[in-house]
């Protein structure tokens, strides 16, 4: 018997996911057409049923949530197109359909898909009108996103140029149809609004069917939609046409000619309004001009002609310059004769004999000023001679010099008496030259 090694054995569970993780990585999204049958809605509210055909069946469970995005009631018996991710139960080992959407039978993969994701961008707040952004009234520079072959792009660049040639149209080709045509979109909104050179973006190509058409049915051209800081034109197929694209740009036109006519704005009704806002402007400034004018009238009966004020106002004026400058002139005359004055006191007072007499008077004070001094330090210091032999009479440390001491305790009081010491204490004995620390002994009460 052949052995197994340790790596080659899994248990129930592990195998299990490892099925399931194939399942649901192979299977990411499907849609499946069938019959159903033993439909069952427990406490919980999901269904539980079996989608079956002449030769096959797979178990299928709607959860709850979803159910609110039902096109039909599901029963036994209806046969419906159901669109879900392939799993596994691991609990049973049982594969089954986790359907997301339930349509009667005819509807189509590509219908069911769309009326999911209508349901789901829907419930997000995307096709809200108050998110959409207005369109600019004249803009300089319009980014067309579309294929440069298509009868679109001409359509729209022959209703431009006829309502107004100067306006700007910048073409970002991309595939509108088949793979790549989602990436090359969704990079095209992103290069417009990284830019920012583009007043409003238009998406527009042919009409055709659901099939074709379906690249503006994707999601993420959806959310690149809805993410553009650019205002969003949807100019998709015919007037019949329908797409995801026009449900979340600002404003959706049926076809590319419309659009153009949409964005951008009729030269001659620009000529027409730019006239019109003329005459208005004229007009106001007309208007306003005679009422200034009456005005200036009304004012001018009230206060009669202004030059003749101007002349009253002109004589006074000369007047007081004259007699300005006469009072100026005579204050001068006056300020010459004080000085004249002034000159005549100061000569007949001669300062450099009163500066000389002031000096001598100066040196003549000095001089007693210094024998006052001299005097009164003479006499201050014998005095201080006197003072001092009195002191030295009467000082402590000539009464030591006789032979005296001066005995004190440690904290320096003098003791006078045997009875302010006792024996053992210190104490310390003050002479003429120098002092001694001692121990007292013994006292003595004797005189």
């Amino acid at each position: 018997m052949h052995s197994m090694t340790s790596e080659q054995i899994q248990t129930v569970s592990e195998l299990t996911q490892s099925i399931r993780g194939v399942l649901e990585v192979s299977f990411p999204f499907v849609t499946v057409v069938g019959e159903i049958s033993n439909l069952r809605c427990p406490h919980s509210g999901h269904l539980y049923f079996t989608l079956k055909d002449e030769s096959a069946q797979i178990k299928a469970v709607l959860f709850k949530p979803q159910q609110r995005y039902l096109a039909c009631t599901p029963a036994d018996g209806l046969k419906v197109a159901c669109r879900g991710r392939i799993s596994l139960y691991e609990a049973r080992g049982e594969y089954q359909l986790i359907v997301d959407i339930i349509a009667a039978k005819g509807a189509g993969a590509l219908q069911l898909a769309f009326d999911l994701l209508k349901r789901k961008l829907a419930a997000e707040g995307l096709f809200a009108g108050e998110r959409k952004r207005p369109l600019p009234m004249l803009p300089e520079r319009i980014a067309l996103i579309t294929s440069p072959n298509g009868a679109a792009v001409h359509d729209f660049l022959t209703m431009t140029a006829k309502r107004c040639a100067s306006v700007a149209v910048e073409i970002i080709p991309v595939r509108v149809q088949g793979v790549g045509a989602r990436e090359d979109i969704i990079e095209a909104i992103t290069l417009c609004n990284k830019r920012g050179l583009n007043d409003v973006i238009v998406i527009c190509r042919g009409g055709g069917s659901l099939e074709d058409l379906w690249t503006f049915n994707e999601e993420g051209i959806a959310r690149a939609i809805a993410g553009s800081h650019i205002p969003v034109v949807s100019a998709i197929g015919h007037e019949i046409d329908f797409t995801i694209a026009d449900l979340v740009a600002d404003l959706r036109a049926p076809t590319p000619t419309a659009a153009a006519e949409t964005v951008v704005p009729s030269r001659g009704q620009l000529c027409a309004r730019l006239d019109n806002l003329g005459n208005r402007l004229t007009k106001t400034v007309a208007d306003r001009l005679a009422i200034f004018r009456h005005a200036i009238e009304d004012h001018l009966l009230i206060l009669g002609d202004p030059t003749s004020l101007l002349d009253q106002s002109r004589l006074k004026t000369n007047h007081a310059l004259a007699a300005l400058q006469f009072a100026f002139l005579s204050a001068i005359h006056q300020r010459q004769l004080a000085l004249a004055g002034l000159n005549q006191a100061l000569a007949s007072h001669a300062p450099e004999q009163r500066l000389e007499h002031q000096r001598q008077k100066t040196r003549e004070l000095r001089r007693g000023l210094l024998q006052a001094m001299r005097h009164h330090q003479e006499h201050k210091r014998a005095a201080l001679a006197r003072n001092a032999s009195l002191l030295h009479a009467i000082s402590p440390l000539a009464i030591l010099g006789r032979g005296y001491s001066i005995v004190q305790q440690k904290d320096g009081k003098i003791i006078r008496s045997w009875a302010e010491v006792h024996p053992g204490e210190n104490i310390s004995i003050t002479l003429a030259q120098g002092g001694i620390d001692c121990e007292v002994k013994k006292i003595s009460q004797h005189r």
